[in-house]
């Protein structure tokens, strides 16, 4: 079975089509700048262990022309993996948010689609986007049957006394205003592989998704109890241009004592803050170089993104009574071993200590960077979100 995984963004189409007998890619790309002059697609090819890319470069006025491209390419006799669209047996898209409606991964019907135009409030960047993808693949792959797999699914095992906010009962029970996570593709991928390394079906394990975007889970016994991200992705970690927590005492300041609009606080603490507000720099690799050369800026802010991880690794061992292993997963988690090495630094009552030989090994495999005996492991495991969704697609069709 072929399953096309789809990630529709406002103004880009991230794609994956997938050979489930094998569980390998067949192509994946990108389409881009959707909607201005001139639109890209970048489409690549796995066959017989060789990779091929082209890039193209034309208008792409919407969603449909540039995935109706995106069909023609999976068949077109040079870059093509397929020998017709409807080979592709489902289409598997990433659907942001899935509010208290969506706890599993679910067939889209006509009732789907309705209730996640009524969850726009919750997600207005990502909800539309998605919903087009949807809607644009129904006239592309008439033949495949569409899924949705919500990044808010995961962690709707969450106790209520993880969830809820202490605000007044009616903002939850008339508004929805309560605690709803994302990266849950992600944190379901990683901590399943991390308990199958572990060979324990209770395992209490920490998941740190570390991108442009972070976020944290605590998963205990394959059930997520609590997670950094809350009703929106700003909250808990310092990202690349989002400051996660912070007093909401701030907002109220800037509004009311020094004249900031709504719109110009939000854009500070989404677009302008994390370490991009800290160092003048979101690229992680920037900041690891300055780091290395000494620069002070970059050293307070590679400590100050460590010292969150570790209070949420702390709150999570206590929320789940226990920690078996903790999780680096993503870009940064995957990649960048001063952010690792900080992260472990001292926390020896966890019962986390980093070997960093194996810390500076670079892989694309499952590695455990802990010293030998060591009480809690320190796994990266790194993540496939687009295989998540891909199996999430399967087990609902096969």
């Amino acid at each position: 079975m072929n399953i096309l995984v789809v990630n529709a963004g406002s103004s880009s189409i991230k794609y994956q089509l997938i050979d489930m007998t094998t569980e390998k890619p067949l192509s994946s790309g990108i389409v881009e700048r959707i909607g201005l002059e001139e639109g890209t697609i970048t489409h690549k090819t796995f066959l017989n262990g060789e990779e091929k890319k082209t890039k193209e470069v034309f208008p792409i006025p919407d969603h449909t022309v540039g995935l109706k491209r995106v069909a023609e390419l999976l068949v077109d006799e040079e870059w093509g993996v397929i020998s017709d669209p409807s080979e592709i047996q489902a289409v598997g898209h990433r659907l942001v948010h899935g509010g208290e409606a969506f706890t599993k991964t679910v067939v889209i019907t006509e009732e789907v689609k309705a209730k996640v135009k009524e969850l726009f409030p919750l997600a207005p960047l990502h909800n539309p986007a998605n919903l087009i993808g949807v809607e644009v693949a129904e006239k592309v792959f008439p033949n495949a049957t569409q899924i949705g797999v919500f990044d808010t699914a995961f962690h709707q095992t969450m106790p209520e006394v993880a969830y809820r906010y202490a605000i007044p009962n009616e903002l939850y029970t008339e508004m929805g205003i309560r605690k709803y996570g994302f990266h849950g593709t992600s944190h379901k991928y990683v901590s399943e592989k991390a308990v199958e390394y572990l060979g324990n079906e209770k395992a209490k394990v920490v998941t740190i998704h570390l991108g442009n975007g972070a976020s944290m889970a605590a998963v205990d016994g394959g059930v997520c109890k609590d997670t950094t991200m809350g009703i929106g992705p700003l909250n808990g970690l310092i990202m690349g241009t989002r400051s996660g927590d912070v007093d909401p005492s701030i907002i109220f300041y800037l509004i009311e004592q020094k004249g900031y609009s709504v719109a110009e606080v939000s854009k500070i603490l989404n677009k302008e803050s994390g370490m991009q507000g800290l160092t003048g720099d979101t690229d992680m690799r920037d900041i690891e170089d300055r780091y290395m050369k000494g620069d002070k800026t970059a050293i307070l802010a590679y400590e100050m993104y460590a010292y969150r991880i570790q209070q949420f690794i702390g709150k999570y061992a206590a929320a789940m009574n226990g920690l078996d292993a903790i999780v680096f997963t993503a870009g940064i988690g995957e990649n960048d071993t001063i952010a690792r090495s900080l992260v472990c630094k001292n926390m020896t009552y966890f019962g986390i200590e980093m070997d960093e030989a194996k810390n500076a090994v670079r892989s694309k495999d499952i590695r455990e960077i802990n010293v030998e005996g060591a009480k809690t492991k320190v796994l990266v495991i790194p993540t496939n979100e687009e295989l998540e969704i891909a199996q999430q697609s399967y087990n609902l069709v096969k």
